[in-house]
C-alpha cells in the first residue's frame, strides 16, 4: 500500500529540480543565487535569542502535547487583535493547538478527518481531498496517504489564482472529506475576500468537509492585510460552540518573523476537530521545546519586527516592478513574498537561468499537478522567491530580464 501511495505522489519539486540541473554547471565567475526555496532570510529580532537563554533551564523537561499555557494565550490574543475577534471568542485551551511550524501539522489533519470510505446517494465511495492547483506539495501528500482521491482545483489567471470551488463537480464536493486553501497563496499571492471565504464556508458544511486555511503568509502583504477564515466564521455569525464549524485555520512563524529554523506555529478552529486533532499529535509527533514556546510566545505579541519585515518585502517587489514590469505577465501580488512569472516553458527557462546566469529559480509545472483534463496550470511558469536581500534580489532579477529576454 505504501509504496503504491509513493509511487503516486512521485519525486517531490525539489528533488525533481536537483535531477534537473545538478548535471549542469553554472557559468564559471559568476556567483550563485538561489531563489527557489521560500526560505525567509531577512533578520530576526534580538530578542529571540535572550528569550530562549532565559529559559535554558527548561531544556530539560518534556513539552506538554498543547505547548504551555503561555503560548496558547499569546497566540489567542494575536488571532483577537489581528482579526478583530471579540474577546472570549478564541479559548486558548479548546481552539488551539500549537505547532512544529505547519507542516506536519497540515500533513496529519487528513488523518483526522478523511474517512476510509464515504457514502454518496447511498453508494459507497473513496473520499476525496480537493486541492488547489498549483500548491504547497505537503497538501497532496496529505491526501494522497490517507488515501483520499486528490482532486486538482485549477488556480489560474481566471480564477484570479485562487481555487473556485463553485466549478468542482457535485459529486467531488459530495465525496470531499477536506479542502485545502492557502491564501495568499503559494505561488502567485492572490488573496481571497472575506466574501469569497464565507461561499468556502458554506460549502463546508453544506457537505461536511473540513475546510482547512493555509494562512501562514497572512502577514506578509503589499497594501492591505488579508482576511481571514475567522473574520469570515464571524461574519457569518452562529451560536458560540458553533461558530468555527468545519474551519481550521493554520499559521507560523517562519514566514511572519523570518525564524523558518524555530520551527513553532498553531492550528485553530473548529472545537471538535482540534480536540481529535490534538490526541492525533500526541501519538504522532515531536514536541516544541519549551525554550521555543516562550520565543514563540514573545514574537506573537511583538508587532514591531513584523512591520520592518513587511517594508523589506516591499522594497524588493518594487525592486522587481521595476526591472521587469512589463514582461513576463508580471504583476505585483498582494501578498507573500514568490514572484509567479509567465515565461512559457517554466522548465526550459529554469535550465536556461542556471546554466546561462547562475540562477536557479522553481519551474511551476514542478510545484502543480496535470488534472483531469490533461492540463498542467503551472508548465508556463517559474517561481521567483525574493527571500534574499535588496541588493541580491535586484542583481537575479537583472539576470531574468538578461537571459530571458522578451
Amino acid at each position: 500500500m505504501w509504496n503504491d501511495r509513493l509511487e503516486k505522489l512521485g519525486a517531490g519539486p525539489f528533488d525533481r529540480l536537483r535531477s534537473l540541473l545538478t548535471p549542469i554547471e553554472p557559468p564559471a565567475g559568476v556567483e550563485p543565487i538561489v531563489m527557489s526555496i521560500g526560505e525567509p532570510a531577512h533578520p530576526y529580532p534580538e530578542f529571540v535569542g535572550e528569550v530562549m537563554h532565559a529559559n535554558r533551564h527548561l531544556y530539560d523537561k518534556y513539552p506538554p502535547i498543547l505547548g504551555t499555557a503561555e503560548y496558547r494565550l499569546a497566540v489567542a490574543d494575536w488571532l483577537t487583535r489581528r482579526y478583530d475577534l471579540p474577546a472570549g471568542m478564541i479559548e486558548p485551551d479548546r481552539h488551539i493547538v500549537p505547532l512544529a511550524g505547519t507542516r506536519e501539522g497540515l500533513f496529519l489533519m487528513a488523518s483526522v478527518v478523511v474517512p476510509e470510505t464515504t457514502s454518496v446517494g447511498g453508494r459507497n465511495m473513496k473520499p476525496a481531498v480537493l486541492l488547489p492547483n498549483p500548491m504547497y506539495q505537503v497538501y497532496l501528500g496529505a491526501a494522497v496517504f490517507s488515501g483520499a482521491d486528490p482532486v486538482y482545483v485549477p488556480c489560474t489567471r481566471e480564477t484570479g489564482f485562487l481555487p473556485d470551488l463553485s466549478q468542482v463537480p457535485e459529486g467531488d464536493l459530495e465525496r470531499a472529506a477536506m479542502v485545502f486553501v492557502c491564501t495568499p497563496s503559494n505561488p502567485q499571492g492572490a488573496i481571497a475576500d472575506i466574501d469569497q471565504i464565507c461561499e468556502m464556508i458554506h460549502l463546508a458544511r453544506k457537505h461536511d468537509f473540513l475546510l482547512v486555511v493555509d494562512e501562514c503568509y497572512a502577514e506578509v502583504y503589499d497594501t492591505a492585510p488579508p482576511p481571514g477564515a475567522l473574520e469570515a466564521c464571524l461574519k457569518i455569525g452562529g451560536a458560540p460552540d458553533e461558530i468555527m464549524r468545519n474551519v481550521a485555520i493554520f499559521h507560523s512563524l517562519s514566514k511572519r518573523s523570518s525564524v523558518p529554523g524555530l520551527r513553532v506555529g498553531f492550528a485553530a478552529g473548529d472545537p471538535e476537530i482540534m480536540a481529535k486533532y490534538a490526541m492525533v499529535r500526541a501519538y504522532s509527533s515531536a514536541q516544541v521545546p519549551l525554550p521555543v514556546y516562550a520565543a514563540g510566545a514573545a514574537l506573537w505579541r511583538d508587532e514591531e519586527h513584523v512591520v520592518t519585515n513587511r517594508k523589506l518585502y516591499r522594497e524588493k517587489f518594487d525592486i522587481a516592478e521595476r526591472v521587469l514590469g512589463g514582461r513576463f505577465d508580471f504583476y505585483r501580488p498582494e501578498g507573500g513574498f514568490f514572484l509567479w512569472l509567465n515565461v512559457g516553458d517554466g522548465e526550459e527557462a529554469t535550465l536556461r537561468l542556471w546554466r546561462d546566469a547562475g540562477l536557479r529559480v522553481a519551474p511551476g509545472g514542478y510545484l502543480s499537478r496535470t488534472d483531469a483534463n490533461g492540463v498542467n496550470p503551472g508548465d508556463a511558469y517559474i517561481r521567483v522567491a525574493l527571500v534574499l536581500d535588496a541588493a541580491k534580489t535586484e542583481i537575479a532579477l537583472q539576470r531574468i530580464a538578461d537571459t530571458l529576454g522578451r
